[in-house]
């Protein structure tokens, strides 16, 4: 497969998309990372599809929690307990899987930042796709909860219920476990998951939160920022590729790049959208190599980019992850894209769309 990291020539003016012989599709664990793979996939990819699932499948509690406030008999407010249980124990399961989130994305940036970046990505195959099916899960996951505005409403009644004595027995069995530390148990717990489900995009500010701190601490944000951009890269080509043949395979990858063009505008000082930023760059540009650019060629790379986002409307996949989703997504969670560094074109491109 060759230099990989190296082969993306991040020098600054420099455009060119090259191929980076990834296969991200079929990649697969090498020999050497199967253990913390195995590991790593049954704790952040197994539980993916289901906690999707039940997002999908959550019922606002709205009538039965509106009958019990305005009229609180036992009646009602055993039915608007019964209603709002099942959303309780979807976003317990949420919580929990965040928490997971924290302690073991780590584990996998630290395979794939240590040392030399190109021979990390070439033996750890299998992790790389790992961590670009959590980029993946992440903008779903979002999507799909900032199309339920009512779980916040469902959750503050269980919250009121709480304070007035009324538990969700998570803690049956448990019989050494008092009624009063049960109730700060469940009220500790009760506030982390309000401040989590506070957020627009709780996941994608875990992912950053969890990245930024790692790569802080560990001073990798060079070789954080040298993966994410040739994460972008293979996704691009891969998108510019099969966006004919293989729909859904695009699809996971414009997902993909969206979310880690975010990251690494979150985790780099300068970001993703000023000049000189290795994913601000353009397929078509390649004749750039040969002719220096000037910095009125910037803002057609981002169009291209944008461009390559709007071919998703016409692939066979889910009305669910257009090409409005996408851009808002890109628009609403960058931090350097309102910058006065980042050029004019650029940011009125991107807005604008």
């Amino acid at each position: 497969m060759g230099q990989l990291i190296s082969g993306l020539n991040l020098r600054p003016g420099d455009s060119l998309v090259p191929e980076l012989g990834f296969d991200l599709e079929n990649a697969t664990p090498s020999n050497s990372e199967l253990q913390i793979y195995n590991k790593l996939y049954a704790l952040l990819i197994i539980p993916g599809p289901s906690l999707l699932q039940s997002l999908r499948n959550y019922s606002p509690a709205s009538d039965q929690i509106r009958d019990a406030i305005a009229k609180p008999t036992p009646e009602n407010e055993s039915k608007a307990w019964d209603a709002v249980s099942p959303t309780i124990r979807m976003l317990r399961d949420i919580y929990d899987y965040s928490s997971n989130l924290q302690n073991g994305l780590p584990k996998v940036l630290a395979v794939l930042c240590e040392g030399d970046a190109n021979k990390n990505l070439e033996k750890n195959q299998g992790l790389a796709k790992l961590f670009a099916e959590l980029l993946d899960f992440v903008f779903e996951f979002d999507n799909l909860k900032m199309r339920s505005p009512t779980l916040q409403n469902d959750f503050s009644y269980y919250r009121r219920m709480l304070q007035r004595g009324k538990y969700s027995g998570i803690h049956d069995g448990d019989d050494s476990m008092s009624d009063l530390r049960s109730a700060m148990v469940e009220d500790d717990q009760a506030n982390r998951i309000s401040l989590f489900i506070a957020y627009p995009t709780p996941m994608l500010k875990c992912i950053i939160d969890t990245t930024t701190e790692f790569v802080n601490t560990n001073r990798l944000q060079k070789t954080m920022g040298d993966w994410l951009a040739a994460l972008w890269a293979t996704c691009f080509n891969t998108v510019s590729k099969k966006r004919q043949h293989n729909p859904h395979v695009s699809s996971f990858c414009l997902k993909v790049m969206v979310v880690s063009i975010i990251l690494y505008d979150h985790i780099d000082p300068n970001g993703a959208f000023y000049k000189h930023s290795p994913i601000n760059v353009s397929k078509e540009s390649r004749s750039n190599l040969i002719h220096p650019q000037s910095d009125s060629t910037y803002p057609k790379q981002i169009k291209h980019s944008v461009k390559i986002i709007q071919t998703v409307n016409n692939m066979n996949v889910s009305a669910d992850y257009n090409s409005t989703n996408l851009l808002s997504a890109l628009r609403y969670n960058s931090k350097h894209l309102n910058d006065d560094t980042t050029p004019k074109n650029v940011k009125n491109i991107v807005l604008a769309v």
